[in-house]
C-alpha cells in the first residue's frame, strides 16, 4: 500500500464515526499455557470477535476489588458493557442455599458484575448481558434464580454437557427492543443455549422479553435506561448474526457522542 493510500485510509477512518470502547467482563479461572499452570482472566475470543465485527473496541474487564469509586473509575473509560457468561452466581445473593448441581461460588466475579451494573444503570451506559449476565442482573436488581432447570424441565436440553450447544426456539415479545434488534422477527427464533439455571422470579424494573417453549426465561429488559438488553442464551457463538452486538454497539456510539456534547457544553 502506498503512503498516499495509507494517509487516505487514515483520514477515512478519522472522518467517520468513532468506534465505541465496550468492556467486557471476564471469567478468573486456572489456565494452562507451556510451563504454565495458574489463575487467569480470559474470554473466549467469540465474544471479543463480535465486539470487534459490529464496529467496537473490546476492553476485557478481569475480576477484582471493586467499589463504587473503582466502577465509576472503570466505566469513565467505556461506552458499553457486556456481562459474559460464566459460573452460576452465588445463590446467596437471592437469599437460597446452593443446589448439589449448582458451581462452586466466584464472589469476586459477583461482587465485580454486580457494581458494574449498578453503576452502569445509575449513568446509563448501554450494556447487553449474555447468560450468567441475564442471572447477575436479575439477581442485581433483587429477582431470584431457578438454580437447577432438570429439576424443572426433566431433561438436560438447556445444557447437554461437554461444551455442546444445544439450539432451542424461543419466541420474542414483538413490542420489545429486542424484537427491533431482531429485525422484527416474530416467529420461533433458534437459538444456542448452555445454561442449567435461569431467571425465576423476575426483578423490578425489568421485564421478560423471550420465553422458550416451555416457559424458561430467555430475555429480558430494562425499560428505564437507553439500552439494557439480556439474554440467556449464547449470541456470540453464531458467527452469521450479530445484531445484538451491533445494537449495543450503536447505543455506545449514541452514548459516547452524547457524553462529548455533555462536556462541550459545560
Amino acid at each position: 500500500m502506498s503512503a498516499s493510500e495509507l494517509t487516505g485510509n487514515a483520514a477515512s477512518a478519522a472522518a467517520g464515526p468513532a468506534r465505541p470502547v465496550i468492556g467486557l467482563t471476564t471469567y478468573l479461572e486456572q489456565a494452562q499455557t507451556g510451563v504454565w499452570d495458574v489463575q487467569a482472566a480470559f474470554l473466549p475470543l467469540v465474544y471479543f470477535e463480535a465486539v470487534t465485527r459490529a464496529g467496537g473496541i473490546a476492553v476485557l474487564l478481569p475480576p477484582q476489588p471493586v467499589s463504587p469509586d473503582i466502577a465509576d473509575r472503570v466505566l469513565d473509560g467505556l461506552d458499553g458493557l457486556i456481562i459474559t457468561g460464566g459460573k452460576d452466581v452465588e445463590p446467596a445473593r437471592y437469599g437460597q442455599e446452593p443446589h448439589p448441581a449448582t458451581d462452586e461460588p466466584r464472589p469476586d466475579r459477583d461482587a465485580w458484575e454486580d457494581e458494574l451494573l449498578r453503576r452502569a444503570i445509575d449513568r446509563e451506559i448501554p450494556f447487553l448481558g449474555i447468560c450468567r449476565g441475564a442471572q447477575m442482573l436479575n439477581v442485581a436488581l433483587g429477582g431470584t434464580l431457578h438454580q437447577h432447570l432438570p429439576d424443572l424441565v426433566g431433561d438436560t436440553t438447556y445444557q447437554a454437557g461437554g461444551g455442546v450447544f444445544n439450539q432451542v426456539g424461543v419466541t420474542v415479545e414483538p413490542a420489545s427492543r429486542l424484537h427491533t434488534l431482531l429485525d422484527g422477527r416474530a416467529e420461533p427464533l433458534a437459538v444456542p443455549v448452555y445454561h442449567h439455571q435461569s431467571i425465576d422470579r423476575v426483578a423490578d424494573g425489568l421485564v421478560v422479553t423471550a420465553r422458550a417453549g416451555d416457559g424458561i426465561v430467555q430475555a429480558v429488559e430494562m425499560p428505564a435506561v437507553p439500552f439494557g438488553v439480556a439474554v440467556q442464551w449464547h449470541p456470540e457463538q453464531d458467527a452469521e448474526d450479530i445484531r445484538l452486538f451491533t445494537g449495543l454497539v450503536d447505543a455506545a456510539r449514541r452514548y459516547a457522542q452524547s457524553r462529548t456534547h455533555r462536556k462541550e457544553q459545560s
